[in-house]
């Protein structure tokens, strides 16, 4: 189980490592529409698993895990404003996924 928790574990911080360093290009709306989750999900499933852990965290602590940094800090170097094509698009798979 231990190996287990391990691999997922290293898996996870690869993610993490991929989408902050090598594609911190992919913005988030683009994930959600995409993927259904995005940066912030990622962040507030770390935030549930904590706390069922015991080991209650807030948000913005929580995001900083998973972006490396503080939100704002990571917004203001890499995310730009959504265009109205993404809106659309974030809209309309809404939609789609209720």
């Amino acid at each position: 189980m231990n190996d287990t928790i391990a691999i997922e574990a290293a898996a996870f911080r690869r993610l993490l490592q991929h989408l902050n360093e090598q594609r911190p290009d992919v913005q988030n709306i683009d994930l959600m529409i995409l993927a259904g989750f995005c940066r912030n999900c990622l962040a507030d499933w770390y935030r549930e698993a904590a706390a069922e852990q015991g080991q209650p965290m807030d948000k913005e602590q929580a995001r900083e895990r998973v972006y490396g940094m503080p939100f704002a800090e990571w917004k203001a170097r890499h995310q730009p404003e959504a265009t109205p094509e993404q809106l659309a698009a974030f809209e309309a798979a809404r939609k789609r996924h209720g």
